[in-house]
């Protein structure tokens, strides 16, 4: 199976071969790329899509107009995947839980994610953009994607400190972090409870969102000994149990773990007599 940068590469060579893009990028010209028709139409609650090939060579794509737009749009690029990645179609768990999803699925909604959040066109706005769900909410409006999506892509490519937390019936399932937090070592394991007290927990407990708080980072980080302002936003899917989680530093470099910290003062400053002065270079951003 292939990796998840693999899957992306894919996805940009397929959408070069599809001409220029204009907003929202059009998945009729992404199914017609394979020679594919797309037609809506009432299907099962949970059944999102299918696909085949017909006699004519005619690749036949029928989305549940049920869905709202937004998803329908991802289920398209979805079946586009399949054909373009030969990945056959296992629909033995349901889309909507992460959880259950086979890697064949998996890749082909990285595939879908990349087609309807082209790098090209998403990558400019995700630098200009602030931080938190207001402004991934206009970005999901604007390429007419979900905000699942949005955020996941959002977080992958920020140039700051971040990382967005899907968890599902209270776990975390999947996260994606930006490369500076990858860099700094910040790890969520997969599988752990949402902090009990965190912003997350209190909103799928029924709070509303309130735009983003203060949150602790070891809460989120596993062996994490670092200092930093971190905050967090949230939105809460009740129908599928589902939280979403935006976490970011407010600095634009973390201060290093201790014991790096403590070899780097002494080799700085030596046995310097103390003035009540922190040695250490503080980077502190001001908080959107």
């Amino acid at each position: 199976m292939m990796d998840e940068v693999a899957v992306a590469m894919k996805a940009r060579d397929f959408i070069a071969k599809c001409g220029p893009l204009a907003l929202p990028v059009s998945v009729a010209a992404y199914a017609a790329q394979i020679g594919g028709v797309v037609k809506a139409d009432t299907l099962q609650e949970n059944e999102d899509a299918w696909s085949f090939r017909d006699k004519n060579g005619r690749y036949r794509i029928c989305v549940n107009c049920l869905h709202d737009g937004r998803r329908q749009r991802f289920s398209v690029c979805h079946e586009v995947a399949h054909e373009a990645l030969g990945i056959a179609a296992d629909h033995t768990a349901p889309s909507w839980s992460f959880a259950r999803r086979p890697q064949g699925e998996i890749a082909c909604d990285i595939f879908a994610a990349e087609l309807l959040l082209p790098h090209k066109l998403f990558k400019p706005r995700v630098d200009a953009a602030d931080m938190g769900f207001a402004a991934i909410s206009e970005l999901a409006e604007e390429f007419d994607a979900s905000l699942m999506s949005t955020a996941s892509r959002f977080a992958t490519f920020s140039r700051e400190l971040c990382a967005y937390v899907l968890s599902e019936n209270g776990k975390v399932r999947y996260s994606a972090r930006s490369t500076s937090l990858r860099d700094a070592k910040a790890w969520i394991r997969p599988g752990m409870d949402l902090p009990s007290d965190s912003y997350s927990a209190r909103v799928r407990s029924g709070a509303a969102p309130n735009g983003p708080e203060e949150a602790e980072p070891d809460q989120w980080f596993e062996d994490w000994d670092r200092d930093g302002a971190l905050y967090e936003d949230v939105r809460h899917l009740g129908q599928w149990d589902q939280t979403l989680t935006l976490l970011w530093f407010d600095d634009e470099v973390l201060p290093p773990p201790p014991a790096e910290r403590k070899r780097w003062e002494e080799d700085t400053y030596g046995l310097r007599e103390l003035d009540g002065n922190l040695p250490w270079p503080g980077k502190s951003k001001r908080r959107r």
